[in-house]
Protein backbone atom coordinates (compact mmCIF):
# COMPACT_ATOMS: atom_id res chain seq x y z
CA UNK A 1 0.00 0.00 0.00
CA UNK A 2 3.00 2.26 0.79
CA UNK A 3 3.87 2.41 -2.80
CA UNK A 4 0.49 2.80 -4.08
CA UNK A 5 0.35 6.21 -1.78
CA UNK A 6 3.44 7.11 -2.78
CA UNK A 7 3.05 7.04 -6.12
CA UNK A 8 -0.26 9.17 -5.98
CA UNK A 9 1.60 11.40 -4.08
CA UNK A 10 4.87 11.62 -6.18
CA UNK A 11 2.93 11.00 -10.07
CA UNK A 12 -0.03 12.43 -9.56
CA UNK A 13 0.24 14.85 -7.15
CA UNK A 14 -2.21 14.17 -5.18
CA UNK A 15 -2.32 16.20 -1.64
CA UNK A 16 -2.12 15.08 2.25
CA UNK A 17 -5.39 15.15 3.01
CA UNK A 18 -6.69 12.98 -0.37
CA UNK A 19 -3.49 10.40 0.27
CA UNK A 20 -5.01 10.35 4.24
CA UNK A 21 -8.09 9.24 2.69
CA UNK A 22 -6.97 6.64 0.80
CA UNK A 23 -5.08 5.52 3.33
CA UNK A 24 -8.23 5.08 5.65
CA UNK A 25 -10.11 3.61 2.88
CA UNK A 26 -7.72 1.03 2.21
CA UNK A 27 -6.82 0.05 5.23
CA UNK A 28 -10.31 -0.53 6.37
CA UNK A 29 -10.45 -2.70 2.98
CA UNK A 30 -7.16 -4.74 3.91
CA UNK A 31 -8.84 -5.28 7.60
CA UNK A 32 -11.72 -6.88 5.85
CA UNK A 33 -9.54 -8.75 3.61
CA UNK A 34 -7.60 -9.65 6.59
CA UNK A 35 -10.68 -11.32 8.86
CA UNK A 36 -10.96 -13.74 5.44
CA UNK A 37 -7.18 -14.65 5.41
CA UNK A 38 -7.11 -13.27 2.16
CA UNK A 39 -3.97 -11.14 1.26
CA UNK A 40 -5.07 -8.06 -0.81
CA UNK A 41 -2.88 -8.92 -3.81
CA UNK A 42 -5.19 -12.19 -4.60
CA UNK A 43 -8.36 -11.11 -3.97
CA UNK A 44 -11.07 -11.85 -5.89
CA UNK A 45 -14.06 -9.75 -7.39
CA UNK A 46 -16.02 -11.94 -5.08
CA UNK A 47 -14.06 -10.63 -2.03
CA UNK A 48 -14.73 -6.87 -2.92
CA UNK A 49 -18.52 -7.43 -3.81
CA UNK A 50 -18.25 -8.65 0.10
CA UNK A 51 -16.97 -5.92 1.41
CA UNK A 52 -19.16 -3.46 -0.60
CA UNK A 53 -22.25 -5.77 0.82
CA UNK A 54 -20.63 -5.31 4.41
CA UNK A 55 -19.91 -1.61 4.05
CA UNK A 56 -23.87 -1.75 2.71
CA UNK A 57 -24.67 -3.45 6.35
CA UNK A 58 -22.48 -0.93 8.43
CA UNK A 59 -24.83 1.64 7.42
CA UNK A 60 -22.18 3.87 5.03
CA UNK A 61 -24.07 6.31 2.21
CA UNK A 62 -23.82 5.40 -1.27
CA UNK A 63 -21.50 8.29 -1.77
CA UNK A 64 -19.04 7.04 0.54
CA UNK A 65 -19.11 3.12 -1.17
CA UNK A 66 -18.65 4.73 -4.41
CA UNK A 67 -15.19 6.82 -2.93
CA UNK A 68 -14.15 3.78 -1.69
CA UNK A 69 -14.53 1.34 -4.20
CA UNK A 70 -13.01 4.14 -6.63
CA UNK A 71 -9.87 3.79 -3.92
CA UNK A 72 -10.00 -0.02 -4.13
CA UNK A 73 -10.10 0.22 -8.61
CA UNK A 74 -6.85 2.02 -8.35
CA UNK A 75 -5.07 0.11 -5.85
CA UNK A 76 -5.39 -3.40 -7.64
CA UNK A 77 -4.85 -1.25 -11.06
CA UNK A 78 -1.69 -0.09 -9.53
CA UNK A 79 -0.64 -3.74 -8.26
CA UNK A 80 -1.69 -5.27 -11.81
CA UNK A 81 0.26 -2.70 -13.48
CA UNK A 82 3.14 -3.11 -11.18
CA UNK A 83 3.36 -7.10 -11.54
CA UNK A 84 2.42 -7.42 -7.78
CA UNK A 85 -1.04 -9.01 -8.60
CA UNK A 86 -1.79 -11.67 -11.67
CA UNK A 87 -4.83 -9.69 -12.24
CA UNK A 88 -7.52 -6.80 -11.98
CA UNK A 89 -10.47 -8.07 -9.72
CA UNK A 90 -12.03 -4.49 -9.44
CA UNK A 91 -12.04 -3.82 -12.96
CA UNK A 92 -15.97 -5.63 -13.56
CA UNK A 93 -17.15 -4.40 -10.69
CA UNK A 94 -20.03 -1.11 -11.16
CA UNK A 95 -20.31 1.56 -8.55
CA UNK A 96 -23.75 2.09 -6.46
CA UNK A 97 -25.58 4.77 -7.95
CA UNK A 98 -25.40 8.05 -6.12
CA UNK A 99 -27.63 10.77 -6.99
CA UNK A 100 -25.71 14.57 -6.96
CA UNK A 101 -27.12 16.20 -4.35
CA UNK A 102 -27.54 20.59 -4.70
CA UNK A 103 -24.79 22.20 -2.46
CA UNK A 104 -25.89 24.40 0.59
CA UNK A 105 -26.37 27.93 0.06
CA UNK A 106 -26.83 30.16 2.38
CA UNK A 107 -28.60 33.69 0.40
CA UNK A 108 -26.65 37.09 0.67
CA UNK A 109 -28.80 38.57 3.90
CA UNK A 110 -27.91 35.77 5.95
CA UNK A 111 -24.05 36.19 4.91
CA UNK A 112 -24.54 39.56 5.64
CA UNK A 113 -26.13 38.90 8.68
CA UNK A 114 -22.91 36.69 9.55
CA UNK A 115 -20.10 39.33 8.39
CA UNK A 116 -22.16 41.87 10.67
CA UNK A 117 -22.30 40.26 13.62
CA UNK A 118 -18.79 38.75 13.37
CA UNK A 119 -17.37 42.26 12.90
CA UNK A 120 -19.29 43.65 15.88
CA UNK A 121 -17.12 40.84 17.94
CA UNK A 122 -14.16 42.67 16.63
CA UNK A 123 -15.33 45.62 17.13
CA UNK A 124 -15.68 45.43 20.76
CA UNK A 125 -13.16 46.15 23.07
CA UNK A 126 -15.04 45.40 26.21
CA UNK A 127 -13.51 42.04 26.23
CA UNK A 128 -9.94 41.35 26.73
CA UNK A 129 -7.66 41.59 24.21
CA UNK A 130 -6.85 37.94 23.35
CA UNK A 131 -11.05 37.57 22.68
CA UNK A 132 -10.94 40.48 20.43
CA UNK A 133 -7.88 38.87 18.47
CA UNK A 134 -9.53 36.09 18.01
CA UNK A 135 -13.36 37.69 16.99
CA UNK A 136 -10.97 39.67 14.49
CA UNK A 137 -9.42 36.61 13.24
CA UNK A 138 -12.94 35.23 12.83
CA UNK A 139 -13.86 38.10 10.36
CA UNK A 140 -11.03 38.05 8.17
CA UNK A 141 -11.67 34.12 7.97
CA UNK A 142 -15.17 34.89 6.50
CA UNK A 143 -14.49 37.96 4.65
CA UNK A 144 -11.85 36.47 2.72
CA UNK A 145 -13.42 33.01 2.10
CA UNK A 146 -16.47 34.65 0.68
CA UNK A 147 -14.53 37.09 -1.10
CA UNK A 148 -12.48 34.03 -2.80
CA UNK A 149 -14.58 31.16 -2.60
CA UNK A 150 -10.96 29.57 -1.07
CA UNK A 151 -11.07 25.48 0.21
CA UNK A 152 -10.58 25.92 3.72
CA UNK A 153 -7.32 23.93 3.74
CA UNK A 154 -6.26 26.88 1.08
CA UNK A 155 -7.38 29.77 3.54
CA UNK A 156 -5.74 28.50 7.09
CA UNK A 157 -2.61 28.17 4.89
CA UNK A 158 -2.46 31.55 3.33
CA UNK A 159 0.99 33.10 4.37
CA UNK A 160 1.48 35.88 6.55
CA UNK A 161 2.26 38.23 2.92
CA UNK A 162 -1.51 37.54 1.99
CA UNK A 163 -2.70 40.71 4.13
CA UNK A 164 -0.10 42.99 2.71
CA UNK A 165 -1.78 41.53 -1.03
CA UNK A 166 -2.40 44.71 -3.49
CA UNK A 167 -5.19 43.13 -5.11
CA UNK A 168 -5.00 39.16 -5.66
CA UNK A 169 -3.84 36.20 -3.69
CA UNK A 170 -1.92 33.50 -5.09
CA UNK A 171 -3.18 30.40 -4.55
CA UNK A 172 -1.71 27.10 -4.32
CA UNK A 173 -4.89 24.84 -4.95
CA UNK A 174 -5.04 20.65 -5.62
CA UNK A 175 -2.19 18.98 -7.22
CA UNK A 176 -0.13 22.09 -6.12
CA UNK A 177 -1.81 24.12 -9.30
CA UNK A 178 -1.45 27.80 -8.46
CA UNK A 179 -4.32 30.07 -9.51
CA UNK A 180 -5.06 34.01 -9.20
CA UNK A 181 -7.93 34.72 -7.04
CA UNK A 182 -8.65 38.98 -6.72
CA UNK A 183 -9.53 40.38 -2.85
CA UNK A 184 -12.28 42.44 -2.11
CA UNK A 185 -11.66 45.95 -0.33
CA UNK A 186 -13.41 44.20 2.69
CA UNK A 187 -11.47 41.16 3.13
CA UNK A 188 -8.17 43.30 2.97
CA UNK A 189 -9.41 46.08 5.50
CA UNK A 190 -10.54 42.74 7.72
CA UNK A 191 -6.71 40.94 7.54
CA UNK A 192 -5.16 44.58 8.53
CA UNK A 193 -7.36 44.95 11.31
CA UNK A 194 -6.89 41.48 12.46
CA UNK A 195 -2.94 42.01 12.08
CA UNK A 196 -3.24 45.31 13.95
CA UNK A 197 -4.86 43.95 16.93
CA UNK A 198 -2.23 41.06 16.57
CA UNK A 199 0.19 43.17 16.87
CA UNK A 200 -0.89 45.19 19.59
CA UNK A 201 -1.64 42.06 21.72
CA UNK A 202 2.22 41.45 20.90
CA UNK A 203 0.85 37.73 19.83
CA UNK A 204 3.65 35.19 18.69
CA UNK A 205 3.11 31.99 17.38
CA UNK A 206 4.28 31.72 13.78
CA UNK A 207 3.19 35.12 13.41
CA UNK A 208 5.69 35.73 10.52
CA UNK A 209 4.94 32.92 8.34
CA UNK A 210 0.97 32.25 8.81
CA UNK A 211 -1.45 34.72 8.33
CA UNK A 212 -4.13 32.18 10.68
CA UNK A 213 -1.10 31.20 13.27
CA UNK A 214 -1.48 28.69 16.20
CA UNK A 215 0.37 26.76 18.42
CA UNK A 216 -0.54 23.21 17.03
CA UNK A 217 1.84 20.65 14.49
CA UNK A 218 0.84 23.01 11.53
CA UNK A 219 1.58 25.98 13.01
CA UNK A 220 -1.99 27.19 11.68
CA UNK A 221 -5.29 26.95 12.30
CA UNK A 222 -7.12 24.03 11.29
CA UNK A 223 -10.00 23.48 9.36
CA UNK A 224 -12.02 21.72 12.23
CA UNK A 225 -11.42 24.55 14.51
CA UNK A 226 -12.48 27.19 11.86
CA UNK A 227 -15.84 25.18 11.21
CA UNK A 228 -16.20 25.10 15.03
CA UNK A 229 -16.07 29.15 15.48
CA UNK A 230 -18.14 29.41 12.38
CA UNK A 231 -20.64 27.57 13.79
CA UNK A 232 -20.73 29.33 16.84
CA UNK A 233 -21.17 32.69 15.00
CA UNK A 234 -23.97 31.77 12.85
CA UNK A 235 -26.05 30.88 16.05
CA UNK A 236 -25.25 33.72 17.78
CA UNK A 237 -26.48 35.61 14.28
CA UNK A 238 -29.55 33.83 14.58
CA UNK A 239 -28.63 31.23 11.36
CA UNK A 240 -29.45 27.53 11.83
CA UNK A 241 -25.55 26.37 12.72
CA UNK A 242 -25.85 23.21 11.13
CA UNK A 243 -26.70 24.76 7.79
CA UNK A 244 -23.28 27.25 7.92
CA UNK A 245 -19.82 25.55 7.47
CA UNK A 246 -16.62 26.82 5.40
CA UNK A 247 -17.24 24.35 2.53
CA UNK A 248 -21.07 26.20 2.62
CA UNK A 249 -19.42 30.20 2.07
CA UNK A 250 -17.14 28.97 -1.00
CA UNK A 251 -20.95 27.35 -2.36
CA UNK A 252 -22.34 30.73 -1.38
CA UNK A 253 -19.32 32.83 -3.20
CA UNK A 254 -20.01 30.48 -6.51
CA UNK A 255 -23.49 30.60 -6.53
CA UNK A 256 -23.72 34.60 -5.55
CA UNK A 257 -21.47 35.53 -8.11
CA UNK A 258 -23.41 33.70 -11.32
CA UNK A 259 -26.72 34.96 -9.43
CA UNK A 260 -25.12 38.41 -10.43
CA UNK A 261 -24.01 37.56 -14.20
CA UNK A 262 -20.61 36.01 -13.60
CA UNK A 263 -20.06 33.71 -16.65
CA UNK A 264 -19.25 29.78 -15.45
CA UNK A 265 -15.63 29.98 -17.17
CA UNK A 266 -14.78 32.49 -14.53
CA UNK A 267 -16.32 31.01 -11.38
CA UNK A 268 -14.41 27.75 -12.76
CA UNK A 269 -11.05 29.43 -13.09
CA UNK A 270 -11.84 30.86 -9.35
CA UNK A 271 -13.11 28.01 -7.71
CA UNK A 272 -10.01 26.09 -8.80
CA UNK A 273 -12.21 22.94 -10.58
CA UNK A 274 -10.13 21.03 -12.63
CA UNK A 275 -13.33 20.49 -14.73
CA UNK A 276 -16.45 22.56 -15.38
CA UNK A 277 -19.11 20.07 -14.97
CA UNK A 278 -18.19 20.29 -11.05
CA UNK A 279 -19.05 23.97 -11.40
CA UNK A 280 -21.79 23.65 -13.42
CA UNK A 281 -24.07 22.51 -10.28
CA UNK A 282 -24.75 25.62 -8.86
CA UNK A 283 -26.41 26.32 -12.43
CA UNK A 284 -28.96 23.81 -10.47
CA UNK A 285 -29.31 25.56 -8.01
CA UNK A 286 -30.39 29.05 -9.56
CA UNK A 287 -32.51 26.67 -11.71
CA UNK A 288 -34.20 25.80 -8.64
CA UNK A 289 -34.63 29.48 -7.39
CA UNK A 290 -35.63 30.66 -10.66
CA UNK A 291 -38.22 28.02 -10.44
CA UNK A 292 -39.10 28.74 -7.33
CA UNK A 293 -39.69 32.99 -8.24
CA UNK A 294 -41.50 32.23 -11.22
CA UNK A 295 -44.29 29.97 -9.04
CA UNK A 296 -44.36 32.35 -6.50
CA UNK A 297 -44.09 36.09 -8.82
CA UNK A 298 -46.09 35.33 -11.95
CA UNK A 299 -49.31 36.25 -11.81
CA UNK A 300 -50.08 32.10 -13.04
CA UNK A 301 -47.85 30.45 -11.22
CA UNK A 302 -50.07 29.09 -9.04
CA UNK A 303 -52.40 27.85 -11.78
Amino acid sequence: MALFLDMQAAERGAAGNTIAAYRRDLDDYAGFLAGRRRPVEQAETNDIRRYLADLDDRGFKATTVARRLSAIRQFHRFLYAEGIATGDPAAVLEGPRRGRGLPKVLSIDQVDRLLVTAHAAAADASHGAAIQVRAARLAALIETLYATGLRISELVALPASAARAAEALVVRGKGGKERLVPLTEAAKRAMAHYRALRKQAGAAGGADKWLFPSFGESGHLTRQHVARELKALAAAAGLDHRLVSPHVLRHAFASHLLQNGADLRTVQTLLGHADISTTQIYTHVLDERLAAMVRDLHPLGEE
